[in-house]
C-alpha cells in the first residue's frame, strides 16, 4: 500500500458516506461532481466532500484505489458506489435509499421521492 492508498483508505474509513469530487459540495467544480453532491444535499445526507482539485496525489490515488476512471465517487460506508451515472441512475430507481437504508444512513425519503417525481 501507498502513502496516498492509505490515505484515502483513512477518509472512506473516517465518515459514513465520502464524496471524491471536483470542488466542493458547497461550490463544486464541475457538473458531474454538482449533480451528485446536489442529490445528497438535496436528500440532506451527512457527507464528507473531498476535493480532487486541491491534491494531485488524491486526484489520480482515488482512481487507483477504486479501479474507476471518473470523478465524482461516492463512497457509503467504506464500499464504492459509482460515478455520476451509477448514483443518478440509483437515485431514479430508489435504489440509493435501500443502500442508504441498509447502511444506516440518515437521509430526507421525502425529498428522494420529490426527484424520483420530477424526473418521472
Amino acid at each position: 500500500m501507498t502513502e496516498v492508498t492509505d490515505k484515502i483508505q483513512e477518509i472512506v474509513a473516517a465518515a459514513p458516506v465520502v464524496l471524491f469530487m471536483k470542488g466542493t459540495k458547497e461550490m463544486p467544480q464541475c457538473g458531474f461532481s454538482s449533480r451528485v453532491a446536489g442529490v445528497l444535499n438535496y436528500m440532506g445526507v451527512d457527507y464528507r466532500d473531498v476535493n480532487v482539485l486541491s491534491d494531485d496525489d488524491i486526484r489520480q490515488g482515488i482512481k487507483d484505489f477504486s479501479d474507476w476512471p471518473t470523478i465524482p465517487q461516492l463512497y457509503v460506508k467504506g464500499e464504492f458506489v459509482g460515478g455520476c451515472d451509477i448514483v443518478t441512475e440509483m437515485t431514479l430507481s430508489g435504489e440509493l435509499d435501500q443502500l442508504f437504508d441498509q447502511k444506516g444512513v440518515a437521509y430526507d425519503k421525502e425529498a428522494a421521492d420529490k426527484i424520483r417525481e420530477a424526473n418521472a
